[in-house]
């Protein structure tokens, strides 16, 4: 369901090349951490296996493990060096908690893990480099019935500004395209999940100039991954033309760079037939009068 295909080496190769300082750069994706794990406060959720798929250097880990001290923890991710800078933060762990998490080098379309082995899947930024589909299909077959899917992601609004003024300097796709929270929804219950809850807000950032909008998007790794994406470095007079259109949206605080975040989460629906084809019937005793 992705609308542009991505290649999956550059972005992998993008995140390994940005991993060392990623903590530095990354205070949005670290404030959009934080409101998803508070979307678990009002969750009865106790599982004994937590899932954090692109969990980058780990800095959900923190928060997850608080929240669920008795789960062992599994940080999935695509970028090898992201999971290096994970492991750094294993000293530190090791004094707070009894168990470390296992940090597992993998792709969120094809995860490594049995069925049904995991009753928590979270992800924070990640879904917007897979296809989504793929991941909660990936998600579906993993969780066990009733476990829950919580990600976040960016709308079609995100970075429109930037994407814009790209269209103005030349032809050629420079900024990827996100999908719509309501096709993120039917697209879970396709995948086998129930009562798929969404939510939007905006967020604004301020730049001087463009330029230091770039800077920041390089600095944790989010380069174009557009299969059909110009290749090689962009000519000065199309970045000249870029800038120039970028100057259109200037407010009088500065240059706006939107970012829709998306919040979502639906829970696994137990089968309705076992492996054989067989009719699964729950029986469930009857509450006391």
């Amino acid at each position: 369901m992705a609308e542009a295909s991505l290649e999956r080496r550059a972005i992998r190769r993008s995140f390994d090349r940005a991993a060392r300082r990623y903590d530095e750069n990354a205070i949005l994706q670290r404030e959009i951490g934080a409101r998803l794990v508070e979307h678990l406060a009002p969750m009865r959720l106790a599982p004994s296996r937590v899932i954090d798929l692109g969990c980058g250097t780990g800095g959900s880990f923190d928060a997850l493990s608080q929240r669920f001290p008795g789960a062992e923890l599994i940080g999935i991710d695509l970028a090898p060096n992201m999971l290096h800078q994970a492991a750094g933060r294993a000293s530190w762990w090791k004094r707070t908690f009894s168990r470390l998490p296992r940090l597992v080098c993998a792709d969120a379309e094809r995860l490594p893990l049995a069925a049904a082995s995991a009753q928590l899947v979270f992800s924070n930024l990640a879904l917007q480099w897979c296809d989504p589909g793929r991941v909660f299909t990936e998600s579906a077959r993993v969780l066990a019935p009733e476990g829950l899917f919580l990600f976040s992601t960016f709308g079609p609004d995100t970075l429109k500004e930037l994407r814009s003024a790209f269209a103005q300097a030349d032809d050629a796709p420079h900024v990827h395209r996100f999908i719509d929270m309501h096709d993120l929804g039917d697209a879970l219950v396709h995948a086998g999940f129930a009562d798929p809850v969404m939510e939007m807000e905006v967020v604004t950032l301020e730049y001087s100039k463009v330029e230091d909008a770039a800077r920041d998007l390089k600095a944790i790794g989010a380069h174009s991954a557009l299969v059909d994406r110009p290749r090689g470095l962009s000519g000065r007079a199309r970045w000249r033309r870029m800038a120039e259109s970028y100057e259109r949206f200037r407010r009088d605080t500065g240059l706006p760079a939107t970012y829709e975040v998306i919040y979502g989460h639906a829970w696994k629906v137990p089968p309705k037939r076992t492996s054989d084809g067989r009719q699964v019937i729950d029986f469930r005793p009857r509450d006391p009068k």
